[in-house]
Protein backbone atom coordinates (compact mmCIF):
# COMPACT_ATOMS: atom_id res chain seq x y z
CA UNK A 1 0.00 0.00 0.00
CA UNK A 2 1.10 3.77 -0.23
CA UNK A 3 0.54 6.14 2.21
CA UNK A 4 1.17 10.02 1.55
CA UNK A 5 1.67 12.88 4.46
CA UNK A 6 1.31 16.32 3.98
CA UNK A 7 2.40 18.72 6.68
CA UNK A 8 5.54 20.97 7.44
CA UNK A 9 9.33 19.61 8.71
CA UNK A 10 10.07 21.41 11.48
CA UNK A 11 14.00 21.29 12.84
CA UNK A 12 13.97 21.70 16.85
CA UNK A 13 16.53 23.72 18.07
CA UNK A 14 17.70 22.97 21.58
CA UNK A 15 19.59 25.36 23.81
CA UNK A 16 21.09 22.96 26.83
CA UNK A 17 22.30 24.18 30.21
CA UNK A 18 25.37 23.69 29.55
CA UNK A 19 25.21 26.20 26.81
CA UNK A 20 25.40 23.88 23.82
CA UNK A 21 23.00 23.56 20.95
CA UNK A 22 21.58 20.39 19.40
CA UNK A 23 19.66 19.84 16.08
CA UNK A 24 16.93 17.37 15.58
CA UNK A 25 14.71 16.43 12.81
CA UNK A 26 10.59 17.12 14.46
CA UNK A 27 7.59 17.88 13.02
CA UNK A 28 5.95 15.62 9.83
CA UNK A 29 9.14 14.18 10.31
CA UNK A 30 8.07 12.04 13.12
CA UNK A 31 4.94 10.50 11.35
CA UNK A 32 7.22 9.52 8.19
CA UNK A 33 9.97 7.59 10.34
CA UNK A 34 7.21 6.51 12.61
CA UNK A 35 4.78 5.11 9.73
CA UNK A 36 8.20 4.09 7.83
CA UNK A 37 8.38 1.61 10.46
CA UNK A 38 5.11 0.25 11.02
CA UNK A 39 4.32 -0.43 7.48
CA UNK A 40 6.21 -3.83 5.29
CA UNK A 41 8.55 -3.53 2.83
CA UNK A 42 6.01 -3.74 0.08
CA UNK A 43 4.76 -0.18 1.23
CA UNK A 44 5.92 2.52 0.28
CA UNK A 45 5.76 5.78 2.21
CA UNK A 46 5.56 9.49 0.61
CA UNK A 47 6.42 12.66 2.88
CA UNK A 48 5.50 15.82 1.23
CA UNK A 49 7.34 18.93 2.07
CA UNK A 50 10.05 21.30 1.75
CA UNK A 51 13.36 21.99 3.65
CA UNK A 52 16.61 23.94 3.50
CA UNK A 53 19.40 22.50 1.57
CA UNK A 54 21.82 21.17 3.85
CA UNK A 55 18.23 19.66 5.63
CA UNK A 56 16.86 18.33 2.83
CA UNK A 57 20.12 16.58 2.03
CA UNK A 58 20.36 15.05 5.11
CA UNK A 59 16.87 13.75 5.13
CA UNK A 60 17.15 12.12 1.97
CA UNK A 61 19.79 10.34 2.90
CA UNK A 62 17.77 8.96 6.19
CA UNK A 63 15.28 8.26 4.38
CA UNK A 64 17.00 6.08 1.85
CA UNK A 65 17.95 4.52 4.47
CA UNK A 66 14.58 3.81 5.88
CA UNK A 67 14.23 1.28 2.74
CA UNK A 68 10.23 2.08 1.59
CA UNK A 69 10.59 5.97 1.92
CA UNK A 70 9.78 7.37 -1.72
CA UNK A 71 11.43 10.91 -1.19
CA UNK A 72 9.97 12.36 -4.64
CA UNK A 73 7.60 14.56 -2.70
CA UNK A 74 10.95 16.45 -1.09
CA UNK A 75 11.64 19.96 -2.51
CA UNK A 76 13.86 22.61 -1.66
CA UNK A 77 13.10 25.80 0.29
CA UNK A 78 14.93 28.79 -0.40
CA UNK A 79 14.56 30.34 2.88
CA UNK A 80 15.11 27.22 4.61
CA UNK A 81 13.61 24.94 6.93
CA UNK A 82 11.10 26.01 9.69
CA UNK A 83 12.57 26.22 12.76
CA UNK A 84 11.25 25.95 16.50
CA UNK A 85 13.43 26.86 19.34
CA UNK A 86 13.54 25.31 22.88
CA UNK A 87 15.63 26.74 25.96
CA UNK A 88 15.89 23.49 29.18
CA UNK A 89 16.37 26.74 30.60
CA UNK A 90 13.06 28.47 29.90
CA UNK A 91 9.77 26.80 29.67
CA UNK A 92 8.35 26.69 25.88
CA UNK A 93 9.21 27.65 22.50
CA UNK A 94 9.72 30.17 19.60
CA UNK A 95 9.06 29.59 16.53
CA UNK A 96 10.60 31.45 13.25
CA UNK A 97 10.83 31.12 9.76
CA UNK A 98 7.68 29.02 8.96
CA UNK A 99 7.66 27.23 5.95
CA UNK A 100 5.28 28.77 2.97
CA UNK A 101 2.12 26.40 2.89
CA UNK A 102 2.40 23.05 0.82
CA UNK A 103 0.88 24.36 -2.76
CA UNK A 104 -1.48 21.63 -4.44
CA UNK A 105 0.52 21.62 -7.43
CA UNK A 106 3.52 19.48 -5.11
CA UNK A 107 0.82 17.24 -3.51
CA UNK A 108 -1.09 16.41 -6.63
CA UNK A 109 0.94 13.91 -8.70
CA UNK A 110 1.03 11.58 -4.80
CA UNK A 111 -2.73 11.35 -4.24
CA UNK A 112 -2.84 7.95 -5.90
CA UNK A 113 -2.23 6.50 -2.65
CA UNK A 114 -3.87 3.84 -0.54
CA UNK A 115 -4.38 6.70 2.62
CA UNK A 116 -3.73 10.30 3.54
CA UNK A 117 -2.10 12.10 6.09
CA UNK A 118 -2.70 16.01 6.88
CA UNK A 119 -0.54 16.97 9.70
CA UNK A 120 -1.15 20.87 10.28
CA UNK A 121 2.18 20.99 12.33
CA UNK A 122 2.90 24.61 12.24
CA UNK A 123 -0.61 25.41 11.33
CA UNK A 124 -0.08 27.16 8.24
CA UNK A 125 1.42 23.41 6.41
CA UNK A 126 -1.22 23.86 3.37
CA UNK A 127 -4.72 26.41 2.59
CA UNK A 128 -8.04 25.11 2.91
CA UNK A 129 -8.32 25.93 -0.73
CA UNK A 130 -6.02 23.19 -0.96
CA UNK A 131 -7.31 20.53 1.15
CA UNK A 132 -10.25 21.35 -0.31
CA UNK A 133 -8.87 20.37 -3.68
CA UNK A 134 -7.19 16.72 -2.14
CA UNK A 135 -10.56 15.74 -1.07
CA UNK A 136 -12.17 16.48 -4.71
CA UNK A 137 -9.43 14.48 -6.08
CA UNK A 138 -9.64 11.82 -3.78
CA UNK A 139 -13.41 11.11 -3.07
CA UNK A 140 -14.67 9.29 -6.07
CA UNK A 141 -11.51 6.28 -5.39
CA UNK A 142 -12.61 6.46 -1.58
CA UNK A 143 -8.65 6.91 -0.45
CA UNK A 144 -8.48 7.58 3.65
CA UNK A 145 -7.89 11.54 4.53
CA UNK A 146 -6.89 11.84 7.72
CA UNK A 147 -6.34 15.50 9.38
CA UNK A 148 -4.81 16.11 12.19
CA UNK A 149 -5.58 20.11 13.23
CA UNK A 150 -2.91 20.01 15.63
CA UNK A 151 -1.24 23.68 15.25
CA UNK A 152 -4.58 24.90 13.41
CA UNK A 153 -5.55 25.85 16.72
CA UNK A 154 -2.52 28.17 17.60
CA UNK A 155 -1.52 31.29 16.49
CA UNK A 156 2.37 32.84 16.68
CA UNK A 157 2.92 36.01 18.20
CA UNK A 158 5.38 38.65 17.24
CA UNK A 159 8.33 37.10 19.47
CA UNK A 160 7.84 33.79 17.83
CA UNK A 161 5.47 32.45 21.16
CA UNK A 162 2.53 30.68 20.76
CA UNK A 163 -1.23 31.55 22.12
CA UNK A 164 -3.99 29.33 21.31
CA UNK A 165 -7.09 30.82 19.02
CA UNK A 166 -10.64 29.36 18.20
CA UNK A 167 -10.93 28.69 14.26
CA UNK A 168 -13.57 30.60 13.17
CA UNK A 169 -14.07 27.83 9.96
CA UNK A 170 -13.12 24.75 11.81
CA UNK A 171 -16.46 23.17 9.84
CA UNK A 172 -15.21 23.59 6.81
CA UNK A 173 -11.83 22.32 7.64
CA UNK A 174 -13.24 18.85 8.83
CA UNK A 175 -15.72 18.87 6.25
CA UNK A 176 -15.86 15.55 4.55
CA UNK A 177 -12.85 14.33 5.79
CA UNK A 178 -12.83 10.63 7.27
CA UNK A 179 -10.62 11.01 10.65
CA UNK A 180 -10.35 14.16 12.40
CA UNK A 181 -7.56 13.99 15.20
CA UNK A 182 -6.85 16.78 17.77
CA UNK A 183 -5.43 16.48 21.41
CA UNK A 184 -7.89 17.54 24.77
CA UNK A 185 -6.80 20.78 24.72
CA UNK A 186 -7.09 21.48 20.96
CA UNK A 187 -10.53 20.85 21.26
CA UNK A 188 -11.61 22.60 24.02
CA UNK A 189 -9.67 25.45 22.65
CA UNK A 190 -10.83 25.31 18.35
CA UNK A 191 -14.00 26.66 18.83
CA UNK A 192 -15.94 30.03 19.75
CA UNK A 193 -18.68 28.08 22.15
CA UNK A 194 -15.93 26.09 23.81
CA UNK A 195 -18.28 22.51 23.47
CA UNK A 196 -17.57 20.10 26.28
CA UNK A 197 -16.24 17.17 24.05
CA UNK A 198 -19.68 14.79 23.67
CA UNK A 199 -21.31 18.17 22.54
CA UNK A 200 -18.19 19.32 20.40
CA UNK A 201 -18.87 15.56 18.65
CA UNK A 202 -22.28 16.55 17.89
CA UNK A 203 -21.45 19.49 15.99
CA UNK A 204 -18.60 16.89 14.04
CA UNK A 205 -20.97 14.73 13.08
CA UNK A 206 -23.14 16.21 10.57
CA UNK A 207 -20.06 17.21 8.48
CA UNK A 208 -19.53 13.43 7.22
CA UNK A 209 -16.73 12.80 9.59
CA UNK A 210 -16.32 8.96 10.23
CA UNK A 211 -14.66 8.75 12.74
CA UNK A 212 -13.81 12.10 15.81
CA UNK A 213 -10.79 11.15 17.95
CA UNK A 214 -9.46 13.24 21.16
CA UNK A 215 -5.98 12.14 22.15
CA UNK A 216 -5.94 12.70 26.37
CA UNK A 217 -1.82 11.69 26.61
CA UNK A 218 -1.94 8.92 29.28
CA UNK A 219 -5.87 8.85 29.99
CA UNK A 220 -6.52 7.10 26.24
CA UNK A 221 -8.10 8.02 23.45
CA UNK A 222 -12.00 8.73 22.71
CA UNK A 223 -13.70 8.28 19.38
CA UNK A 224 -16.88 9.61 18.23
CA UNK A 225 -18.73 7.93 15.21
CA UNK A 226 -22.21 8.45 13.75
CA UNK A 227 -24.61 5.10 13.60
CA UNK A 228 -27.67 5.25 12.66
CA UNK A 229 -27.82 9.01 13.87
CA UNK A 230 -26.82 8.35 16.75
CA UNK A 231 -23.22 9.30 18.61
CA UNK A 232 -21.48 6.73 19.82
CA UNK A 233 -18.93 6.84 22.17
CA UNK A 234 -15.49 4.67 22.68
CA UNK A 235 -12.85 5.11 25.08
CA UNK A 236 -9.65 3.28 24.95
CA UNK A 237 -7.74 3.67 28.15
CA UNK A 238 -5.73 0.79 29.04
CA UNK A 239 -1.85 0.48 27.43
CA UNK A 240 -0.91 3.92 28.53
CA UNK A 241 2.75 4.09 29.77
CA UNK A 242 2.70 5.85 33.51
CA UNK A 243 6.15 6.77 33.42
CA UNK A 244 7.20 8.20 29.73
CA UNK A 245 10.68 9.03 28.92
CA UNK A 246 9.54 11.25 26.14
CA UNK A 247 6.05 12.75 24.53
CA UNK A 248 7.76 14.29 21.89
CA UNK A 249 6.04 13.49 18.39
CA UNK A 250 3.47 10.84 20.16
CA UNK A 251 0.47 12.84 18.50
CA UNK A 252 2.12 12.80 15.34
CA UNK A 253 3.14 9.18 15.50
CA UNK A 254 -0.50 8.39 16.50
CA UNK A 255 -1.63 10.16 13.39
CA UNK A 256 0.63 8.02 11.06
CA UNK A 257 -0.36 4.31 12.88
CA UNK A 258 -3.84 5.37 12.88
CA UNK A 259 -3.78 5.84 8.92
CA UNK A 260 -1.65 2.53 8.47
CA UNK A 261 -4.56 0.90 10.47
CA UNK A 262 -7.40 1.98 9.18
CA UNK A 263 -6.63 1.92 5.78
CA UNK A 264 -5.21 -1.52 5.85
CA UNK A 265 -8.50 -2.52 8.33
CA UNK A 266 -11.03 0.00 7.35
CA UNK A 267 -12.08 -0.02 11.16
CA UNK A 268 -11.65 3.66 13.02
CA UNK A 269 -12.26 1.80 16.98
CA UNK A 270 -9.59 -1.21 15.64
CA UNK A 271 -7.27 1.98 14.15
CA UNK A 272 -7.63 3.95 17.36
CA UNK A 273 -6.43 1.17 19.54
CA UNK A 274 -3.28 0.00 17.64
CA UNK A 275 -2.53 3.84 17.38
CA UNK A 276 -2.67 4.44 20.91
CA UNK A 277 -0.70 1.45 21.58
CA UNK A 278 1.84 2.43 19.37
CA UNK A 279 2.07 6.25 20.73
CA UNK A 280 1.98 4.76 23.91
CA UNK A 281 4.44 2.18 23.28
CA UNK A 282 7.52 5.36 21.63
CA UNK A 283 7.15 7.12 24.81
CA UNK A 284 9.41 4.66 26.46
CA UNK A 285 11.95 5.46 24.29
CA UNK A 286 14.04 8.70 24.32
CA UNK A 287 13.58 11.16 21.10
CA UNK A 288 16.70 9.49 19.34
CA UNK A 289 15.39 6.28 19.43
CA UNK A 290 12.15 5.82 19.53
CA UNK A 291 11.07 5.30 16.05
CA UNK A 292 13.37 2.59 15.26
CA UNK A 293 11.82 0.51 18.48
CA UNK A 294 8.70 1.04 16.78
CA UNK A 295 9.12 -2.42 14.88
CA UNK A 296 8.09 -4.18 17.87
CA UNK A 297 4.52 -3.06 17.86
CA UNK A 298 4.41 -3.57 14.18
CA UNK A 299 2.03 -6.01 14.02
CA UNK A 300 -1.82 -5.24 13.07
CA UNK A 301 -4.23 -6.76 15.25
Amino acid sequence: MKFTLIGHLCVDVIRRTDGTEERLFGGIYHAVAALSRLAGERDTVVPVFGAGREDLAALSERFASFGNVDTAGLFELEQGSGIVRYDEAHPGERVENIAPPVPFDRIRKFLSADGIYVNMISGQDISLETLDRIRLEVRSRKVPVHLDLHCLTLGVNPDGTRFRRAVSDWRRWCFMTDSVQMNQEEAQGITMEHWDDNSFAKQMMPLMVKAFIITRGGDGVTVYQDEHKTLRRTDITDGANPAPVSTVGSGDIFGAAFLFAAAKKRDPITAARYAHTVASYSTRFPLDTKHAELTAVRDLP
